[in-house]
């Protein structure tokens, strides 16, 4: 560059053959751009040339005339990217669409200042990129201007312009001088002497200041003015929590029904209703994203023959929806590359590997084993991505990627090695896999007799899950991580991941009555192992499957299940899961009213569970057994069992065992008539099934602890424990439980003399028990029935349901055969029909 540094504006103009005046109005801001040949003649007078020259007129002919002259002019060189502030802000978007709390909090903010003094309010407006903060910055100070009769300004900071440099501060205050009407000549050199200036030129005045895109607070705070009551709205993709006194507004995508309006605005097409679900398709699959609606936006509004539901299907067909989301130069992928840009190396490679996780949200530790960092690193990392906003943070140490930002890190991810992919992903399975194994052995004690080496290797670090509460919030918060991760093993081949995960997961999931999820679970785990062709796994799987069936009523399907899975354990010469098939066998039977065959089944489990000494079997088959002499009315051999099977649990501290033997118990002890001890043995049942957490639990002693307090006198008690349970069974799509709750509500009807109610009861019960061929409840139930019809003086139809009671309860052998016939013969009634 020649030495023309120095000029004064006379000596420029006329060197270059331009007016003074057309000089002062560039450097002043009046006009924001050079024509090509003035920019030229500029450039020649300045002595510029080379990179200079061509950096110089295309700052010139772009909206940096003043800071390009200024600084050739003070001896320095012309920038990437030059600072361009306005006295008057750029125009407001009339399809600007929600945000009213937002904008609502800062006028309220602003109400709350003195009406003198005070000081400057600050409020920082950040959010990922495409979200619209300078959107809202925008419309929100048009909305205040008012209040601030002494000028408002707006600098743009340029740290997310593509190719440019983010402003320098020190051209950022001699370009707001400048636009305050400040003569160039008078801006003195130097950040902190331009500063001074600055707030010295604006003391005592009102102003607004809005600051778009700013890098961070190194940038930010030299250009703050120090006057009482001015405000500045700054706009930034990072967290500027360096920044003292600001007030933040962090900007959230927009909700479903402004996102619908927003598209329909920016549209401007008749025929578009907010109210169309393929529009509210469309926005979901923008992700609620202002920028990415908005290109869509711009193709319905310039493509006529485009409809929004073609818009809609391509969009949810994509493979790559990045692809459609763009328009000119602008796209949401160049948008958030920005951002990436921003971060160093190591928090580029996480970024891209979180694209890898296979569930929605994740944690500190699932990171580290991702990375192949430690957790300390991993947190750090995770931070400065959340202050970047390329994360959000939905729950205390659980993160998320933005639907579109996680195809942004997927397609990032896809540029690196294969092998590393898959090394990441092994990680990834391997932390999911170990820690739910972890924490599902408080809710499955057979997982720390699992007969196979799970596959993998335990991560290095974990979180601390040896309490049963942290176990529980662990599989609470990862079940759909956890799911997503055996989804992912089962399309990527690694079959064992696709088996091993649903196990791990089947006892909470079974507690807590997630049941539809671990059925889902469990047919895709079934499906992996018979495309390996792992039997066992296949035998596992079809066993939990059967025991998930017979809760929901689906007897049949459950019947098929645990029979196929007896003979793959049969065929593998497995003892342990011959046992367990067979002992889930016998609870079915016996639900399903055959008797001989529940016994034969718990008796052949009980001999394979003792023969390998595996004592947590026997006491689940002497649980089952129990039952069984329960149901037949063998009270002191039932007794007998449960207490037996009270012991070993409580020797193994099996919790879950334990109160399922005291609820056993209980009913015995009601069956046989001592009232007292059936009600604390339900009470500690009760206790200990609230204790884990246990809701199926918590349904079947709150349902037998009704009927003792019905037994004991104690109605309105026994009607809200019923119908407590009645509800959780319904919760958990428990039929069986459900029948069992009504016929007992109807029971308690009859007892306060309200037939009809009884009668409704009973009546809801029959359904359910014949859908699902239950036939002790179907007796229950017509018997019931039976029984209002002679409360009301209906013997006919009173001895058409009793007769058909009788019948089953004979069919199946249950002691209730007795009081059946009883109360035929008391009331002189034959004991079969027609007889």
């Amino acid at each position: 560059m020649a030495g023309h540094a120095g000029l004064t504006q006379d000596e420029l103009a006329e060197a270059a053959r331009v007016s003074q005046r057309a000089i002062s109005d560039l450097e002043r801001g009046i006009n924001h751009t050079a024509r090509k040949d003035t920019a030229q003649l500029l450039a020649g007078a300045l002595g510029l040339d080379g990179q200079a020259r061509d950096s110089f007129v295309a700052a010139a002919r772009g909206h940096g005339t003043a800071e390009a002259v200024l600084a050739v002019r003070q001896g320095g060189a012309p920038r990437a990217s030059v600072a361009a502030a306005t006295r008057a802000l750029p125009r407001d978007i009339a399809a600007f669409t929600g945000r009213e709390a937002d904008l609502a909090w800062l006028e309220g903010a602003l109400d709350g200042l003195p009406a003198s003094g005070g000081v400057v309010g600050i409020h920082a407006i950040d959010g990922m990129a495409g979200i619209g903060k300078t959107s809202f910055a925008v419309h929100a100070a048009h909305r205040l201007a008012e209040r601030f009769p002494d000028g408002q300004f707006f600098l743009p900071l340029h740290a997310h312009t593509p190719g440019q440099r983010p402003v320098d501060p020190a051209d950022g205050l001699a370009s707001l001088l400048l636009a305050t009407g400040l003569a160039a000549a008078q801006i003195p050199p130097g950040l902190e002497a331009r500063a001074a200036r600055w707030r010295a030129h604006v003391a005592d005045r009102k102003i607004m200041l809005v600051l778009d895109d700013a890098a961070g607070h190194e940038q930010i705070r030299p250009l703050l003015p120090a006057a009482a009551g001015s405000l500045v709205l700054v706009t930034s993709r990072r967290r500027l929590t360096a920044l003292e006194d600001s007030a933040v507004i962090s900007l959230d995508t927009l909700p479903a029904e402004e996102a619908a309006v927003l598209l329909t605005r920016l549209a401007g097409r008749a025929g578009i209703s907010a109210t169309d679900p393929a529009v509210d398709e469309i926005t979901r699959r923008c992700g609620y994203l202002p920028l990415a609606i908005g290109l869509i936006a711009g193709q319905l509004k310039h493509h006529p023959a485009r409809t929004v539901g073609q818009l809609a299907a391509d969009l949810t067909a994509a493979t790559d929806r990045m692809a459609l989301l763009q328009a000119e130069n602008v796209s949401v992928s160049a948008a958030f590359d920005l951002s990436y840009q921003d971060l160093t190396e190591d928090q580029q490679r996480l970024f891209r590997r979180l694209g890898l996780i296979p569930g929605p949200t994740f944690d500190a530790y699932a990171a580290a084993a991702l990375d192949g960092t430690g957790l300390g690193d991993a947190r750090r990392q995770l931070d400065e991505l959340y202050d970047q906003h390329l994360l959000t943070e939905p729950a205390p140490g659980r993160y998320q990627l933005h639907d579109l930002l996680r195809e942004h890190a997927r397609a990032l991810a896809a540029t690196d090695d294969q092998t590393d992919r898959d090394t990441v992903a092994g990680r990834v399975l391997d932390y999911y896999l170990h820690t739910a194994l972890a924490a599902g052995k408080h809710f499955d004690p057979r997982l720390s007799a699992y007969r196979r080496p799970p596959p993998g290797h335990p991560p290095e670090q974990a979180p601390d899950l040896s309490a049963l509460g942290h176990a529980a919030a662990w599989l609470e918060a990862e079940r759909a991580n956890l799911h997503a991760a055996a989804d992912y093993a089962a399309t990527a081949g690694r079959s064992r991941y696709a088996i091993v995960i649903p196990a791990a997961m089947s006892g909470f999931l079974s507690v807590r009555g997630h049941w539809d999820q671990s059925a889902a679970l469990h047919r895709g785990a079934l499906a992996a192992a018979r495309q390996a062709g792992d039997r066992l796994g296949e035998a596992d799987t079809l066993t939990t499957l059967g025991a998930l069936q017979r809760n929901t009523g689906s007897y049949a399907a459950a019947a098929s299940g645990l029979t196929q899975a007896l003979a793959l354990y049969r065929d593998a010469g497995d003892q342990r899961g011959q046992a367990y098939a067979l002992d889930q066998l016998g609870f079915l039977w016996a639900l399903s009213g055959d008797y001989p065959a529940a016994v034969a089944s718990h008796q052949q489990a009980l001999g394979l569970a003792r023969s390998i000494g595996d004592r947590r079997g026997q006491a689940w088959t002497l649980n089952g057994l129990g039952l069984v002499q329960q149901l037949t009315g063998d009270y002191p051999a039932a007794a007998a069992s449960q207490r037996q099977t009270l012991a070993l649990f409580t020797d193994l501290g099996d919790l879950e065992g334990q109160a399922y033997a005291l609820n056993s118990l209980g009913v015995v002890q009601q069956e046989a008539g001592d009232h007292p001890a059936a009600a604390a043995s339900q009470y500690r049942a009760l206790a200990l099934f609230r204790d884990i957490g246990h809701r199926l639990g918590q349904a079947h002693a709150l349902n037998d602890l009704g009927l003792v307090q019905q037994e004991t006198g104690d109605y309105g008690p026994a009607a809200a424990s019923h119908q407590r349970a009645l509800e959780l069974f319904g919760e958990l799509g428990n039929l069986l439980g459900q029948a069992e709750a009504l016929n007992r509500l109807g029971v308690l009807s009859l007892r306060s003399s309200a037939t009809s109610p009884a009668r409704d009861h009973h009546t809801q019960a029959l359904a359910i028990a014949r859908d699902i061929s239950a036939p002790p409840e179907e007796a229950r139930a017509l018997e019931g029935i039976g029984n209002g019809h002679l409360r009301d003086g209906n013997p006919s139809e009173a001895a058409a349901h009793l007769q058909q009671a009788l019948a089953i309860y004979q069919r199946i052998g249950a002691p209730e055969a007795k009081r059946t016939e009883e109360t035929l013969r008391h009331h002189g009634m034959p004991l079969q029909p027609g007889s």
